[in-house]
C-alpha cells in the first residue's frame, strides 16, 4: 500500500512551494475557505505542547493566514480535521478570523499521522525530548533512515543522529534531568555519551551541582578517562639502592 506523505526533500515550514508540491500528489485537491468553527484538531496530534501563540496571532491578525491548512473530511458531518496547521488554526481563532484558507486532501490514516509527525518536526521551539521522540517515532513507524529523515525535515544528518541518540536515554535518567532542570541539548548529549547508567547519573549530577556548561562537563570526563589510561600505561618504577 502506497503512502502519500511529505515528498522527499520538501520542507513543511518556510517553503513557498510546499503547498503546491504536496497538493500535486493528490489527483483531486480542493482549495477553499472554511469556517474555523467547522475545523477540528487532529485527536492523534503528536505535539504535546502547542507553545506560545502570541507572535503568530499578532501576525495573523495583521496579515492573515499566509500558508493554507491541510485538512481532510472529518467523521463529524460537515466538519474537517486538521492534517497540518493546528497552530495557524488556533492563532486564527484567537485573532478573530471567521474562516481560513485550506487545502482538502483525501489521505488515509497512515498518511495523516506521517504528515502530522513530519510537520511537528519542523517546529523551531521543540524541546530536545520532543525532537528525539518524534524522530524515533518516524523511524519506528515508517522505517526511515537517518538520511531519509534529514531530507524530509530539512535538517542535517548529524543533527538527526544526535537527536535520535537522546531517545536512548533511560526514562529514569530523563526524569532526573528534568528535576535537575537540565534541558540543553548539548548537555544531554554529554549524558547519553557515557558508557552506562551509573556514569550518566554521575555526569548529570555533576552538571546540576555545579551548573556546568558543555565545555566544563567535557573536561572532567576526559580527565577521568585520562586517569584510567595513565594507570594502564604507567611504567614500573626502578629503585637503585646505593651502598653507604
Amino acid at each position: 500500500m502506497s503512502r502519500r506523505g511529505l515528498p522527499t526533500g520538501i520542507s513543511m515550514r518556510h517553503d513557498a512551494h510546499y503547498v503546491e508540491e504536496l497538493s500535486g500528489q493528490s489527483p483531486t485537491p480542493i482549495g477553499r475557505m472554511i469556517l474555523v468553527d467547522l475545523i477540528d484538531p487532529n485527536p492523534e496530534q503528536p505535539r504535546v505542547e502547542i507553545g506560545d501563540l502570541s507572535e503568530l496571532t499578532a501576525s495573523v491578525r495583521e496579515k492573515g493566514i499566509l500558508e493554507p491548512l491541510l485538512v481532510r473530511p472529518s467523521t463529524a458531518k460537515g466538519h474537517w480535521m486538521i492534517i497540518a496547521g493546528e497552530r495557524r488554526w488556533r492563532a486564527a481563532r484567537a485573532a478573530g478570523l471567521r474562516e481560513v484558507p485550506c487545502i482538502e486532501m483525501e489521505v488515509d490514516e497512515g498518511s495523516v499521522a506521517e504528515i502530522a509527525l513530519i510537520e511537528n518536526m519542523q517546529r523551531k521551539d521543540l524541546t530536545p525530548w520532543e525532537e528525539a521522540d518524534g524522530l524515533a517515532a518516524l523511524c519506528q513507524r515508517y522505517g526511515y533512515t537517518h538520511e531519509d529523515l534529514a531530507k524530509k525535515v530539512g535538517k542535517s544528518r548529524s543533527t538527526i543522529t544526535e537527536a535520535l541518540s537522546l531517545a536512548a536515554i533511560p526514562e529514569e535518567i530523563r526524569e532526573e534531568c528534568r528535576r535537575a532542570d537540565i534541558h540543553s541539548k548539548s548537555l544531554l548529549l554529554q549524558v547519553v555519551r557515557q558508557p552506562d547508567v551509573a556514569s550518566m547519573r554521575e555526569v548529570m549530577r555533576e552538571m546540576a551541582g555545579r551548573n556546568m556548561k558543555r565545555e566544563e562537563v567535557r573536561s572532567p570526563v576526559r580527565v577521568r578517562k585520562g586517569e584510567v589510561s595513565a594507570r594502564l600505561t604507567r611504567k614500573p618504577c626502578i629503585f637503585k639502592i646505593r651502598s653507604a
